[in-house]
């Protein structure tokens, strides 16, 4: 650990937040569009992202550096200051590219925007900085504020398990993740066979539908699509009964008629919509998506039927396997990104300071538009008080500094998401899986018992790959 460090991992997770998804998040934004009929056709055309070294803003308007000691002396956050090139494009023709500041992002301790992580031991003692300190958390308003390791359920992967309750017999749950959001999904086989399928606003629709919807317009495309195993076919079977529909426009029609849609026009085009944005995102969100949609939905259904014929065994929700755990960079992500895109999120400001601004008859500077000070607020908030996005508290939380080993430990929490006032046997039972990743013996006694957890001495944090790194995985997979 002496090359690595114990919490390398929160760092790394951090440097690929700042040079990666900052700038992913942005180029997804892509163009603005504010409506301002006067002036013509406007559009504000993202360019470049890049990201200036923590600094500190005196009461005399010099800006200068700081250092984490500083921040916590004077009770400052230590944050640095974000740019983006912006370029206006009115009635087609593009503008010059102006660089604007739109926010302060707190800067982790020993991060890559961190003086610290460039010096020395002679270096640090030098700035009055302690040269043993792990780094890994933030700096808010003069308190040393930690991002808490989350454990959640793998996304993307079809998670079949016997359901003890009422008339359903079997279940699977699909996590699926695009871009920060998660979109569950869930699929339910009754006593009598038929298969229904929730997601979004949708509940308990008939998965026939669903498929005929997706372009599997022929029944016998449809069995063969789900299983090629006879029994499984058998089973199937009933579903086809459950959709009166010939072709995928009428299965769409079926689907807006489930969601109790009178107008026949409106009912195609929200199923439409609901189909392509919201079912399985990670396959893609286009229409030419949906037979990729139509497979990986067919071989959920095959899955929930071998576990009722016992061909196949119930996953292992507990199974370390399909655990996944958000490390600091997911978690500011996700912060990041609605706070941009959010009802009265940064976007939503521009647009309405343009419109506000533009009834002057002028165009108003892109600085005056952009309030910087909105997404700075908004991220030191959360990071100061720890609630999140999607409900989620406790997820910063203020830095041990009891002994150098409780800090380390602390850095090293992994929180479970799962209420401390039911019971969960399971998830707080020690699992075989656990073994190697995982301190088997450190845990609170009381109502968070076997929740909350702690990585063992040894355990690294890989990041996911990524689609670039993925490519020569896929390859030799299909060799």
């Amino acid at each position: 650990m002496r090359e690595n460090g114990f919490v390398t991992f929160q760092i790394d997770s951090y440097n690929d937040f700042i040079t990666r998804r900052i700038p992913k998040v942005l180029s997804e934004i892509g163009m603005i569009k504010p409506d301002v009929p006067d002036l013509g056709d406007i559009k504000l055309k993202l360019g470049d992202f890049k990201i200036g070294e923590p600094t500190v803003k005196e009461a005399d308007g010099s800006v200068r550096p700081i250092l984490p000691s500083e921040a916590k002396i004077r009770n400052l956050t230590y944050s640095a200051p974000m740019y983006v090139e912006i370029t206006p494009v009115i009635n087609k023709q593009e503008g010059e590219p102006v660089i604007v500041n739109f926010g302060d992002m707190p800067v982790m301790v020993k991060s890559k925007i961190c003086p610290l992580s460039q010096m020395s031991k002679d270096e640090l003692i030098e700035a009055g900085e302690d040269p043993d300190d792990p780094g890994g958390y933030f700096v808010v308003n003069g308190t040393e504020r930690l991002l808490i390791l989350v454990e959640e359920i793998a996304p993307n992967r079809i998670i079949a398990t016997k359901a003890g309750s009422g008339n359903i017999t079997e279940i699977a749950r699909v996590h699926s993740e695009k871009d920060g959001y998660v979109q569950r999904h869930l699929i339910e086989r009754k006593m009598d066979g038929t298969i229904t399928i929730s997601f979004a606003n949708i509940t308990r629709l008939p998965v026939g539908i669903l498929l005929k919807a997706l372009g599997l317009e022929n029944d016998k495309n449809i069995v063969t699509t789900v299983s090629q195993d006879e029994a499984v076919q058998e089973e199937f079977y009933i579903n086809l009964y459950e959709t009166t529909a010939v072709n995928k426009d009428e299965g769409l029609d079926e689907i807006g008629q489930h969601l109790k849609i009178p107008q026949k026009e409106y009912r195609v085009e929200r199923a439409v919509k609901i189909v392509d944005k919201y079912l399985l995102p990670h396959l893609g969100q286009e229409t030419s998506d949906r037979l990729s949609k139509a497979m990986f939905l067919s071989k959920a259904v095959e899955k929930v039927i071998k576990l009722h014929l016992e061909k196949i065994d119930e996953d292992d929700l507990d199974h370390y396997a399909n655990k996944r755990l958000r490390l600091s960079g997911d978690l500011l992500e996700i912060l990041l990104r609605s706070i941009l895109l959010g009802k009265w999120g940064l976007i939503t400001r521009v647009t309405y300071n343009y419109q506000k601004l533009t009834k002057r008859g002028r165009l108003p500077p892109l600085q005056s538009i952009i309030e910087s000070n909105v997404l700075s607020n908004q991220l030191i908030s959360a990071l100061a008080i720890g609630s999140w996005v999607g409900g989620r508290t406790g997820v910063s939380q203020r830095l041990e500094r009891g002994s150098y080993i409780k800090t380390i430990s602390h850095m090293r929490n992994v929180l479970s998401p799962l209420t401390s006032t039911q019971e969960h046997f399971e998830a707080r039972e020690l699992h075989p899986t656990h073994f190697g990743k995982l301190c088997t013996s450190e845990t609170p006694e009381g109502a968070t018992i076997g929740l909350r957890k702690y990585l063992a001495i040894m355990t690294e944090v890989t990041k996911s790959l990524q689609e670039k790194e993925l490519k020569p995985v896929m390859e030799l997979l299909k060799k």
